[in-house]
């Protein structure tokens, strides 16, 4: 399970212990997603040089106090999602070079009286806890001064201890999910000066009085705050917001996932401008119960002055009130991405003196629909640089926009337009119209640098007159068959240009120009695995000359076309040997059998309703129904017949029919003739029942010969009903009167039998 590097990936195998016999070159060891109970002392005491050790999700609840003292290298050891129920400081005594610690998903309740990670001086990132961890003791994080990020799953942590974590200097990054505010509380007074990005999860600020516990977060030093699944009320929110802006340092405040049970109104004014550092605010997916009643932010607009970038993200924004867009004057990055904005409200949004310094505005996956309008709204953002309104539905647009003098960037992908014409302004060196039904690019765009024509219709490329300063273009995944010369030379700045999944045809004319174009050949080796004939390079950046293209890659329709034609072949010849040798009938009678064979052998005595099924052609039916039938079923006492015109019940598949018949008659009676044998009836239905019958009760069957018939005459089909004629006595029909009355009395007879 080792590879060159000595990487070595036993995961997902079934294992129930360490596999013996380890090398000390292995570096990287995977053991995870196997059922391993125990960790023995010998078990690693030869990888002396192992780096990462993956042991997450298997069953361990015990390792021997020196399992691990031989792993002096080891950077990453992984030990979630298993049966731990203590954690030992001796396990980890001997990793010195440990940097990396997981061990969440155990069932220890607590980390010990003391410091499980007190020898773990290169300690950069620990995670740890359970749905079981209830306590945090004073001490046990003794020996680790400095953290890139720790993470705390304590959902039940209800016990902690003031002081457990001011050992710790400096967290970069610390991630806790917490239910109780007191406890949370105490841990953030303990890292007032430590973590630099606190992360929040599953907390739940419902009750305003305790907001004053929290209070003590107005002096941490902390630089970002992230709320994720945080429930809030309009009771709350004003408290929390007043502690955020009381933080000296804090730059950003991230909301993900959050529940708001409100309406906004809040009760009082926020008092504004107090925080002179806060910049960034993000918001993604929040959820308002009654966002429709939502009042208009009035009591923040004068909080949100100083911010310069602005996340809403999916969370039915339908319309920024003016006054706060107003407001908005440091503002120079905007989202709101998948939202409900459409062009009126986004000209209410976006009024006059609304985000004076925004650069760049992302309005994608909103229910904007008219590009012209779109445009008009924005046309006073005298600072706007970039613009995103991708996955809208514009369709077609109008021949003439309003747009920012100083727009560069246009996204329109995904926005189901049809054609461009000249709303696009020629200010523009960068365009995205990915994705959508465009079939030509005519426009004249003199500065454009970049252009995005992926997923749409073309059939050749645009005309590099019309855009002289392209350097980079995307025409993936058209329908693009060739490129000319001219059509290459034209564009003289261009470095790179992705045509993959295109429909271009090969030849060796197309070949040889390209190879001897040198310039050329180093912008089409920049397209992404596939050379533009569908050949694979044998090395990403090899010259185009050195590409040997199959016959089939350079001839690809006329060997589809060949292909074709050759399946077509093969299946009308198979067609004409299914019908020669009855595939089909052998087909649909073998299925019908085997369905027969699950069924009991016979059945009961009670649903016995015949004494004998009648098995005959329809060319003997005179005879049959009008002699036979006449002297069986008026004899003394009379026998029950089962015959297909009389009582085979109307609807059902026939040879449904026939095995219902056959499993509730004693006998089966085969009048046996030329007609017989040669009818379609016997052989595509009635045959079933000779399957069936002989193979279950030979002695049920009898046989009535009709007429003089030849063993030869029977098809080869009726194997079963050929032996049995040559092996067993039947009744043969007189034509002399006198002798049957005796043919009718060995008749009952074996029908009594």
């Amino acid at each position: 399970s080792c590879d060159a590097t000595q990487l070595c990936n036993c995961s997902s195998m079934g294992l129930d212990f360490i596999p013996q016999g380890l090398m000390g070159k292995i570096t990287v060891l995977n053991l995870s997603h196997n059922r391993i109970e125990h960790i023995r002392s010998q078990d690693l005491q030869q990888t002396v040089n192992l780096r990462a050790l993956l042991l997450q999700s298997n069953k361990i609840s015990s390792i021997d106090e020196d399992s691990f003292h031989s792993l002096g290298k080891l950077e990453l050891l992984d030990l979630s999602n298993n049966s731990l129920a203590r954690l030992s400081p001796v396990w980890f005594e001997q990793l010195f070079s440990l940097q990396h610690l997981h061990l969440q998903g155990n069932s220890y309740r607590d980390l010990g009286e003391s410091s499980p990670f007190s020898s773990l001086r290169n300690l950069s990132s620990l995670h740890l806890g359970n749905p079981w961890f209830s306590t945090i003791r004073r001490g046990n994080f003794e020996g680790i001064e400095l953290l890139d990020k720790l993470w705390i799953d304590g959902g039940n942590l209800s016990q902690y201890e003031p002081g457990s974590l001011k050992s710790v200097k400096k967290i970069n990054y610390m991630i806790i999910n917490i239910r109780t505010i007191n406890v949370f509380s105490a841990i953030v007074s303990d890292l007032l000066h430590s973590v630099e990005w606190l992360e929040v999860i599953k907390i739940s600020f419902s009750v305003p009085a305790d907001m004053q516990l929290l209070r003590v977060m107005s002096s941490s030093f902390a630089k970002k705050i992230s709320f994720k699944q945080t429930f809030l009320t309009d009771a709350t929110v004003s408290e929390i917001v007043t502690i955020l802006e009381d933080m000296p340092k804090l730059e950003e405040v991230e909301m993900i996932d959050c529940n708001l049970w409100g309406t906004g109104h809040w009760g009082i004014e926020i008092q504004a401008n107090r925080s002179k550092t806060l910049r960034i605010l993000t918001i993604r997916k929040l959820i308002i119960q009654e966002f429709y009643l939502f009042e208009d932010l009035h009591a923040v607009k004068n909080l949100i002055s100083i911010l310069t970038k602005v996340t809403v993200e999916n969370t039915k924004v339908f319309l920024v009130p003016c006054s706060l867009s107003q407001n908005l004057l440091s503002l120079v990055y905007l989202d709101l991405s998948a939202n409900l904005l459409g062009d009126q409200s986004l000209e209410h949004s976006a009024c006059k003196g609304a985000w004076p310094s925004l650069k760049t505005l992302n309005l994608s996956q909103n229910s904007l629909s008219d590009l012209g309008k779109t445009g008009k709204s924005l046309s006073h953002l005298r600072n706007l640089l970039l613009l995103d309104v991708s996955q809208n539905n514009f369709g077609d647009i109008p021949d003439t926009c309003e747009w920012p003098q100083t727009l560069k960037f246009l996204n329109l992908s995904s926005t189901q337009i049809p054609k461009l014409t000249t709303c696009i302004p020629p200010t523009l060196e960068i365009l995205d119209v990915s994705a959508n039904s465009l079939r030509e690019f005519g426009l004249q765009l003199p500065l454009l640098k970049e252009l995005y024509l992926a997923k749409n219709q073309l059939k050749t490329l645009p005309g590099a007159v019309s855009i002289p300063n392209l350097v980079a273009m995307s025409v993936r995944r058209n329908k693009l068959n060739s490129f000319s010369r001219e059509e290459f030379e034209s564009f003289k700045e261009m470095e790179l240009l992705d045509a993959s999944n295109n429909n271009f045809i090969c030849s060796c004319e197309f070949l040889a120009f390209i190879h001897h174009e040198a310039r050329i050949a180093q912008v089409l080796v920049g397209w992404p695995d596939r050379y533009i004939c569908d050949s694979p390079l044998a090395v990403r950046g090899a010259q185009v000359g050195a590409v040997h293209l199959s016959l089939m890659e350079c001839h690809r329709s006329l060997m589809v076309l060949l292909i074709c034609v050759l399946v077509f072949l093969v299946i009308l010849v198979l067609v004409g040997l299914s019908h020669k040798y009855h595939a089909v009938w052998y087909l649909r009678m073998t299925w019908a059998w085997l369905q027969a064979k699950r069924k009991p052998k016979r059945a009961p005595a009670k649903d016995i309703c015949y004494d004998a099924f009648v098995s005959y052609s329809e060319n003997d039916s005179d005879w049959v129904e009008n002699i036979m039938v006449r002297e069986l079923e008026q004899a003394c006492p009379p026998f029950r017949l089962c015959l297909h015109k009389r009582d085979f019940v109307p609807g059902k598949w026939i040879v449904d029919n026939i095995i219902d018949s056959i499993e509730k008659s004693h006998k089966t009676l085969f009048v046996l003739s030329e007609h017989f044998v040669q009818s379609e009836w016997c052989k595509y239905e009635l045959d079933f029942s000779h399957f069936r019958l002989f193979d279950e009760n030979n002695d049920a069957a009898i046989l009535v010969l009709l007429e003089p018939i030849q063993s030869k005459a029977i098809p080869k089909r009726f194997c079963k009903l050929r032996k049995i004629m040559n092996t067993k006595t039947y009744l043969e029909w007189p034509l002399e009167e006198e002798k049957q009355e005796m043919f009718w009395f060995n008749l009952k007879v074996a029908l009594k039998s």
